[in-house]
């Protein structure tokens, strides 16, 4: 056990080999082996295997690392936007949209009918706003004043274009 994790356990009737960990810093194995039991119980739910993440990635020219883009995942009909950042030298030149566009493109290639996603107040709700998302609430965080927007959009086909099911 690391320093930033602390043992729980008390007289809830745990199984021996049972206990719980907090920490701020969980294995990639710990996120995966948590992630990939909650697939499987969604798969023998429903039959569906279809979660996949996404990506779209701006990358330096001279380094080839990533500066900036978008992730996030399909999965069940839906597309979830993670996480959207630009460095500010590259906003306000369209590759915001463009990222956007070619992101929701993918999901509804691969079946998705809707989008969601939580953006923060000071962030950029406005361009999500510009681009069709919609308003579903918020929820107040800090500092004071901001709060959590949490968004959804419609992945309507293109062109009329019917989204395939799956």
């Amino acid at each position: 056990m690391t320093s930033s994790d602390t043992a729980v356990t008390g007289s809830h009737q745990l199984e021996p080999w049972t206990g719980f960990v907090l920490t701020d810093a969980p294995t990639p194995q710990d996120v995966a082996a948590i992630s990939d039991a909650l697939d499987r119980l969604n798969i023998e739910q429903t039959g569906i295997a279809d979660r996949r993440p996404l990506a779209v990635l701006v990358r330096d020219p001279a380094t080839r690392q990533a500066v900036g883009g978008l992730t996030g995942r399909t999965s069940l009909g839906l597309f979830f936007l993670d996480l959207f950042y630009l460095p500010p030298r590259l906003r306000g030149s369209g590759l915001g949209t463009q990222i956007l566009r070619q992101a929701e493109d993918e999901a509804r290639a691969r079946g998705c009918r809707t989008a969601v996603l939580y953006t923060i107040t000071f962030q950029a709700p406005g361009f999500y706003q510009k681009h069709g998302w919609k308003h579903l609430g918020e929820v107040p965080c800090d500092p004071p004043g901001t709060s959590r927007v949490f968004m959804t959009k419609e992945l309507t086909a293109p062109s009329g274009a019917s989204v395939r099911s799956r």
